[in-house]
């Protein structure tokens, strides 16, 4: 029996989201969340390809017991964990250096080396070692693959992904531009080229990764060359509750005026600020009503959030010397028309601009909203990283059992 299916697992800190799919077709067999693990209430959410949505709620103490769950569900529609149709279980991790630029096969090495990269990423790395480890326990006869969300980056020269501090210091401790998203950015940058016809390596994309989380790219002939986030997924673009670019004398000023700690700064950075710290609000469309009635706190949030997002178009406009698309994705950008309309307004002379009645047009395909005539296209490109994740785990390990 032939061994197509790759069970995805992306775990966050509290959280479990899963996708099964068949690559012999790249079709969904099922997907789902586990959230609020190890509260007192958690909550699964199942949806088989083609069936109703299953909701349960109760105790998930930990992992484990939300993986188990996973595998309940699966198995009342047919789908165990169990079956010899599956081929392996692609797991997002969020954080792999400088090592890991591929997808890799999990051993106790690069577990260790994930271990190793925690200090670099440790609201994510801890969460997606146990999402692995526990899915080792359930089937530890399958192959766990790794995916990592800065390797798409890694193709970053060094003159865009050295900061200029003192060279050894910065070796010494890993200090170096490592960029996040980046299954959704090169997903959403292969999709693009699609979109017009043309291969990867013929299209330079400045894509736009716009979710309580955001990052640009500047990708040239499939290959990035600049990207937003840093060592850390906090630099760069204005995000839900994270501040993205920032004089790094504020750090010093607030521990030595305002006497605030290390811990104070960093929550205050990375869940205090951003939209969020400007105006209360980090979801956009409750921004956007705001704005509507009249509230200026929420027009100077979004203003702020304009603001950069177009610096970081015209820098990588820059970067690139040719663009030949801009690409919406993730939350906002597939679904925010003002936050298109706004980014790439006063840009025409860049060749830049959006038909306001098909970016009006709300879809789940890939889409240009550009106007025929345009020098740029602008699209709207619905990021998929859970079939990334799939499609490079099988590419790896795809056989036949």
């Amino acid at each position: 029996m032939s061994s197509t299916r790759v069970l995805v697992l992306n775990s966050g800190s509290s959280s479990v989201k899963y996708q099964l799919l068949d690559m012999r077709d790249s079709s969904r067999l099922a997907a789902g969340l586990v959230e609020r693990i190890g509260e007192e209430t958690s909550r699964l959410k199942h949806t088989p390809h083609g069936g109703e949505a299953r909701e349960w709620t109760g105790s998930v103490p930990d992992h484990e017991a939300a993986l188990k769950a996973v595998a309940t569900e699966l198995a009342k529609d047919g789908l165990g964990l169990d079956s010899p149709e599956l081929a392996a279980i692609g797991h997002r991790v969020v954080h792999g250096g400088l090592r890991f630029t591929e997808p890799t096969v999990v051993d106790d090495a690069v577990l260790a080396e994930i271990e190793r990269l925690v200090p670099v990423a440790p609201l994510h790395n801890p969460a997606n070692l146990t999402g692995i480890r526990t899915a080792q326990a359930l089937r530890p006869d399958l192959p766990q693959v790794a995916v990592f969300d800065t390797a798409f980056h890694t193709t970053m020269p060094e003159s865009a992904a050295r900061y200029a501090i003192d060279v050894e210091t910065a070796d010494a401790h890993r200090v170096r531009r490592y960029g996040f998203h980046g299954t959704s950015h090169a997903y959403v940058s292969r999709a693009t080229a699609k979109l017009l016809g043309r291969a990867p390596e013929d299209v330079n994309v400045i894509v736009l990764h716009l979710g309580n989380g955001a990052s640009a790219s500047a990708v040239r002939g499939g290959r990035c060359v600049d990207t937003s986030m840093g060592l850390t997924p906090l630099e760069g673009l204005v995000m839900g509750t994270r501040s993205g670019d920032m004089d790094p004398a504020v750090i010093f000023h607030l521990m030595r005026v305002g006497g605030m700690s290390a811990d104070e700064i960093d929550t205050l950075l990375n869940n205090r600020s951003g939209l969020i710290g400007l105006c209360g609000d980090n979801d956009m469309r409750e921004i956007r009503r705001r704005i509507d009635e009249g509230d200026e706190r929420a027009r100077l949030a979004f203003d702020i959030y304009i603001h950069r997002l177009k610096k970081y178009i015209g820098a990588y406009y820059a970067v690139l010397g040719r663009v030949d698309a801009v690409a919406f994705t993730a939350g906002v950008g597939e679904n925010s028309a003002p936050v298109r309309e706004a980014a790439v307004a006063g840009l025409e002379q860049l060749g830049l601009a959006v038909d306001d009645g098909l970016n009006a047009v709300r879809g789940d395909e890939p889409r240009l909203i550009s106007p025929a005539d345009a020098r740029v296209a602008v699209a709207v490109v619905p990021t998929d990283e859970e079939m990334e994740i799939a499609t490079q785990t099988y590419a790896l390990v795809g056989k036949d059992g």
